[in-house]
């Protein structure tokens, strides 16, 4: 009975000598995957933590999460990191941290699992490490918006995995690497916004997956090369602003799934391929600011999906095709300063779309496409300098949303009779040299965001509307018409007003007082009409004011001496009038005035101790009652108490004039003498201060001995105005050319009658600002001069200007593209953040515009103007004023803080 009970036991004794070592084994395995996991763990932490370490205190202190104490020791828990289930770092995300800091300490090799590294938009310098290549699972690097430099690495070829790499917007140099062509299921390549060179490689093509590829902004050369016909996957090629030579390949056809093509700006030649038509499905096409020749193909019609086309600055000539009707959805038709010559294609605004059309610089002819009179989505049309005609009042619809209209240097004619009221967004309008009859409608008034007006050159009559006075305008041109009657007072209204032509007309009357409110006025030209009776003291008034030309008119009286308190005027034209008397000595201290021209007057008198009156032409003198002085053409003039003295026939005043005359000399002289010798002393005890204090400085000033102050003064004839570039709120700016060749731009300090400088305080302010400062994308100061003759600043000469200069000139303003501006705002923006948090205190701009943001070769953005600048003091509510100046000032990190010892 035993036996039988214990048989079926037996029966599983086999299969639990066979299960045995296998569960043994299991543990085993499990135990060893386990102890492989934490050791990776620990390395992986290890490795970041020895990063962390690496980077400077603020980025360590962002990152305090990353330690080992208790609830935190795992990597899996830290910021920006993230793990897969077995604990391993497969993503590390820190972008727009403000970390700063190198690659140089980040062990590769240490993260076997990681699939993202995105460290973007912070403040990495230093090369890309080569041991990168170790990453071979990554999928997405992003490295852009930083200041990684070096060349791209060759092993950046081994990470066949990848699927997106951005190392856009650093300043990566050298060539790009032909092992770039091994990541052949890569889709999303982009290295735009650096310094690369040379050629693109052929193994591009190569990338057979790849969908978007930027390369723009970069130096490249040479050929696009045809490989590039291979990427048939390709939906957007962006090659724009670089230096490529050579024609369009005709591969380029063979992207039949590309949506964007950016090839401006660039040196592209020859035709723009016929096979361009095979990109149908094309919707943008950028190949402006080339040197594009022949013909548009008539192919092109083909791109019925086109909305964006943009072909200007390039030498295509012959007329639009007709196919060109075939454009239904465009939005931006930009093809000025060609050659293009014939009739515009009349249908190619039929879709009603169209909300920026620029013609501009050619030669078309025949009237304005029919189509574009029903464009109510229209935005900006220029169809300047051609000898296109048209009825305005008739040929031009209602656009709402019009902002920019320039009609200027065509045959257009007909009267303004449009419904003004309409046009609600306008803000620039302009119909300079045509055959524009009647009158100025009083309905221009109700255009409510009109800043500029120019009707110059046409043959408009009656009276300036008073109702111009209800706008916001910047400019005004009326000059070369028939207007007649005088200027409405509600000209004082326009306090924005920066220009003002009203010349050649038959304007009369008196010139308004309340001219005199136009405070912001730059250029003033009433030349060439009927205005009499005498200057209005207001004008004086004008503190800005550039340039006054009050010639050919009827002005009578004398010459206000409130006019010689405007310290910024460069040129003065009051030839051909009735004046009289003495020119005003306070035109003596009017240091900015270069040009004069006060010829056919009935002026007397001396002529004001002031190089533009003393070197001025006989022409700009002549014709007038008895002018003498300082000037080769003029006579000397006679001594004012001899002559008094010569017609004295009272002995008693004959004797007692010199008596009175040795007696004033004699004062003149022993008070002269303490004076001298008092500030023989001061200046001597400034000198030995400066001695004692600032050897250190002088030190740094050794190593740019072409900056010295002879060289400055001699690079500018002593400040000539023919080097002037820019006015300042406190100064002028003058472009200099050291001996060495190098550019830089020197703003002068004006000064007050006495020699000092007008604001000493926001001279050291913006100095003191300046010298604290370290960053691309804000000013550097090279040195400065503070001296009784010329107090100055020196700074690096900036290409560009002031965005406000490129956004003033239109065509200047297409050149800077959306690729630009973004990185323009880019720039700005890091030199706020940088003011705002890196520096210490923190620094609060207070004045940031286009005025202030001045840009280099490269369209990069630097913020200037710190003279009102203020500093924010940490744990307090006070704030620590500067007061400064306005003025061009230039980029980069500071170079030194320097004293010029004269």
């Amino acid at each position: 009975m035993a036996s039988t009970m214990q048989k079926p036991l037996c029966l599983f004794c086999p299969l639990l000598f066979h299960l045995i070592p296998l569960l043994v084994f299991s543990v085993h395995v499990l135990a060893t995957v386990s102890t492989a996991a934490v050791q990776t763990e620990v390395e992986e932490a290890d490795a970041l933590l020895r990063w962390k370490d690496s980077l400077d205190n603020q980025s360590q202190s962002f990152l305090s999460s990353w330690n080992t104490t208790a609830g935190s020791g795992r990597p899996c828990n830290w910021f920006g990191i993230h793990c897969n289930k077995a604990g391993s770092v497969t993503n590390i995300s820190l972008k727009d941290t403000g970390l700063k800091g190198t690659l140089q300490s980040f062990s590769f090799p240490s993260f076997p699992n990681l699939v993202w590294l995105n460290l973007s938009n912070n403040s990495f310098h230093g090369n890309i490490p080569s041991h990168i290549s170790n990453l071979s699972k990554l999928n997405i690097l992003d490295l852009s918006v930083n200041e990684i430099s070096g060349s791209i690495p060759q092993e950046i070829g081994m990470l066949n995995s990848l699927t997106y790499i951005d190392l856009s917007n650093n300043l990566l140099t050298g060539t790009i690497p032909p092992s770039i062509g091994n990541l052949t299921t890569l889709p999303i390549l982009y290295i735009h916004m650096n310094q690369l060179s040379g050629s693109i490689p052929q193994e591009l093509g190569m990338l057979k997956f790849v969908t978007e590829i930027d390369l723009s902004v970069n130096s490249l050369t040479g050929t696009i090369p045809a490989s590039i016909g291979n990427l048939t996957n390709l939906s957007a090629l962006s090659l724009n602003s670089n230096q490529l030579s050579g024609s369009i390949p005709r591969e380029i056809g063979m992207l039949r799934s590309l949506t964007e093509l950016a090839l401006s700006q660039n040196n592209l030649t020859g035709p723009i391929p016929s096979s361009i038509g095979n990109l149908t499905a094309l919707s943008s096409l950028y190949l402006s600011d080339n040197q594009l020749s022949n013909s548009i193909p008539r192919e092109i019609g083909k791109l019925t999906k086109l909305t964006t086309l943009f072909l200007e600055i390039n030498e295509l000539s012959g007329t639009l095709p007709l196919e060109m009707n075939n454009f239904t959805l465009l939005e931006f038709f930009i093809v000025y300063s060609n050659r293009f010559t014939g009739q515009l294609p009349q249908d190619i605004c039929v879709g009603g779309r169209i909300k920026s059309f620029a013609i501009n610089g050619n030669n078309f002819s025949g009237t304005i496409p029919r189509s574009l009179r029903n464009c109510s989505r229209l935005m900006r049309l220029h169809l300047e300098r051609n000898q296109i005609t048209g009825n305005v009042s008739e040929d031009f619809g209602i656009y709402p949303k019009l902002n920019y209209m320039d009609l200027s240097d065509n045959k257009f004619y007909g009267e303004l009779s449009l419904k003004w009221e309409d046009f609600s967004n306008l803000s620039t309008l302009k119909i300079s040299n045509n055959n524009i009859s009647g009158t100025i409608p009083a309905e221009l008034g109700n255009a409510s965001q009109l800043h500029s007006l120019d009707l110059s050159s046409n043959q408009l009559v009656g009276k300036i509307p008073k109702e111009l006075g209800k706008l916001t305008l910047f400019e005004l041109s009326l000059d070369d018409n028939r207007l007649s009657g005088g200027i409405p007072e509600e000209i004082g209204l326009l306090s924005d007003l920066e220009r003002l032509n009203f010349a050649a007309n038959n304007l009369s009357e008196a010139i308004p007082k309340k001219i005199g409110d136009c405070s912001k006025l730059l250029f003033l030209n009433l030349s060439k009409n009927k205005f009499a009776e005498s200057i209005p003291l207001e004008v004086g008034n004008l503190r800005v004011l550039e340039s006054l030309d009050l010639s050919q008119n009827l002005l009578t009286g004398e010459i206000p001496p409130q006019l010689g308190g405007l310290q910024r005027l460069e040129t003065l034209n009051l030839s051909h009038n009735l004046l009289s008397g003495s020119i005003p000595t306070t035109f003596d201290y009017v240091s900015s005035l270069t040009v004069v021209d006060l010829s056919n007057n009935e002026l007397d008198g001396p002529i004001p101790h002031n190089k533009a009156f003393e070197q001025a032409p006989f022409e700009a003198l002549q014709n007038n009652r008895d002018l003498c002085g300082n000037n080769t053409r003029l006579k000397a003039c006679v001594s004012v108490a001899i002559n008094k003295t010569i017609r004295k026939k009272d002995s008693k005043l004959v004797v007692l004039i010199p008596l009175v005359c040795s007696l004033f000399l004699f004062i003149v002289l022993v008070g002269g003498f303490f004076i001298l010798r008092q500030r023989i002393r001061n200046r001597k005890a400034n000198s030995e201060e400066g001695e004692s204090s600032g050897k250190d400085i002088y030190a740094v000033w050794g190593r740019d001995r072409d900056m010295q102050y002879e060289n400055i003064v001699k690079a500018t004839e002593a400040f000539n105005s023919k080097y002037c570039i820019g006015v300042g709120g406190y100064g002028i700016v003058y472009k200099a050319v050291l001996p060495t060749g190098r550019v830089v731009a020197v703003k002068k300090l004006h000064q007050s009658q006495n020699g000092e400088m007008t604001d000493f305080k926001a001279f050291t302010s913006e100095i003191c600002v300046l010298m604290n400062i370290r960053h691309r994308n804000i000013v550097k100061l090279h040195g400065f001069c503070s001296h009784s003759k010329h107090s100055f600043l020196v700074y690096e000469f900036m290409e560009r200007g002031s965005l406000r200069s490129i956004l003033s000139n239109e065509e200047q303003a297409v050149e800077l593209n959306w690729f630009k501006r973004l990185n323009v705002v880019k720039g700005i923006a890091n030199a706020l953040a940088y003011m705002h948090h890196d520096c210490s205190p923190s620094i609060i701009h207070r004045d940031i515009s286009s005025n202030n943001v001045l840009l280099d070769s490269e369209f990069e953005a630097h913020v200037s103007d710190f003279g009102t600048a203020r500093l924010l003091m940490p744990d307090s509510s006070n704030w620590t004023s500067f007061a400064g100046t306005f003025g061009y000032t230039a980029p980069g990190k500071f170079f030194g803080f320097i004293y010029l010892s004269i």
